[in-house]
Parts: structure tokens; sequence; C-alpha cells
């Protein structure tokens, strides 16, 4: 391996070690984290770890901020946050599959990058405009009846938290252009984590509250719209 490939082992390494002894990951959660993790720095470089690490520290800062208030209503996460590997897989599984088909077909490294930010935009958005937009927003509404509805419901979006996402997709699409230049496929990365968000709201107002999708498949799904819009745009 080139002594790059071994810093970036190590520094992961680190990480994961950190995750467990801070209790943001569980130790099957920091080792799936491990392996996604290496998958996009495989095809997608140092930029591809730079936007995983940003979803992470800014999502992991989200979840904690206002816990007080967040406990109060009854949705803060379980476990103090800790993130199970499931719900690891469910945020950064598109991401990290789009980095390893980047990796296996080098021709199509671009693509895969591109759809690798669009899904890591809305991961971001997703987590920022609940998490955020739950301490922050002041009316709440059912995004698909537009009728007022109660905080931490499954569809239910914020102006406020709508905002916050929408910061979430930008500070991806920010790591993406400094990386790799700044293009058209920045505002298809903005758009795609827009929608991928929205989709996890509708996803939720509906199917979610059915009891047919958990909020793990719904975050998967959210993630893979967004991938499969950016590569629309990027075709």
């Amino acid at each position: 391996m080139h002594i790059t490939d071994w810093i970036v082992l190590l520094f992961t390494g680190a990480l994961v070690a950190a995750t467990i002894i801070f209790r943001k990951l569980t130790v099957a959660g920091a080792l799936t984290g491990a392996c996604l993790a290496m998958f996009l720095y495989k095809g997608a470089g140092i930029t591809g770890l730079a936007m995983l690490g940003a979803f992470f520290v800014a999502g992991t800062a989200a979840t904690a901020f206002g816990r007080s208030k967040k406990e109060k209503i009854g949705i803060a996460e379980q476990n103090k946050g800790q993130r199970r590997a499931g719900q690891v897989l469910a945020n950064g599984g598109v991401a990290a599959l789009a980095g390893l088909l980047g990796w296996l077909y080098p021709q199509q490294a671009g693509l895969c990058q591109l759809a690798a930010a669009a899904a890591l935009a809305s991961a971001s958005a997703d987590t920022l405009s609940s998490e955020m937009g739950s301490v922050y927003g002041k009316s709440f509404y059912n995004i698909l009846t537009f009728k007022k509805d109660a905080c931490g419901l499954d569809g239910v979006i914020s102006l406020e938290g709508t905002l916050w996402g929408i910061a979430g997709s930008a500070m991806i699409a920010l790591i993406y252009a400094i990386g790799y230049g700044f293009s058209p496929a920045v505002i298809w990365i903005l758009l795609a984590g827009f929608t991928g968000n929205l989709a996890d709201s509708v996803l939720g107002a509906s199917l979610e509250r059915k009891g047919w999708l958990n909020n793990d498949q719904v975050n998967f799904l959210n993630t893979l719209i967004a991938a499969l819009v950016a590569l629309a745009g990027g075709l």
C-alpha cells in the first residue's frame, strides 16, 4: 500500500477507537463505519473521507444539541445518540457503495463521486433538519396534509428544520467543490440533498407511519433517491 493509504488506515483506526470510547457508536457501528470509510476513500479519495467525516461530526453535534428539550418531548435518540451498525449503513451505505463502484470502475469514478456526495448531502440534510428543527422550529406541519402536527412525528417538518437541512446539503456540496472543483455538479448535489430530505419526510408521513417501513429503511431510501437525482443530472 502507498504511504497515504497507511496514514488513512491508522487515522481511521484511531477514529474507530475514539467513537467507541466516547460512546458515539456501538462497537459494531464503529467497525461498520470504518468499512464504509475505506470504500469511500478508495473510490473518492480524501474528499470522500472529508464528506463522510463532516456528516458524522455535524450529525453527532446536532443530535447532542438541545438534548434536554428533546428528552422532555420524547424525541431524543436512544442511548444518548449512540448509533448502531444498522443506522450507520442506512445513512452511509449508498455513499459507500458509490465509492466501491468508483474504485472498481475508475472510468466512472466521477459519476460515483457525485452519487456519494449526493447521498451524504441527503443524510446530512435529514439529520440536521430533524435534530435542529426540533430545537428551533416554531410551527410543525405534516408534509402530506400541511396541517399542524406534533414535533418529532414521522413526516413532520418546519421551516427552520428545512433551512437547517439545506445548510447540511450545502456543507457537503462545499467540501465536494473544494476537493473536485466548482462545477454544475455542486448545484445537483444541493438539489439532490434537498430532494432526498423531502422524500424522507414523505416516506415518513406515509409508509413509516403505517409501519410498512422503519426509520433505517427510510434513511437508506432517501440517500438512494438523492444519489439517483444527482446521477440523472450528471449524465
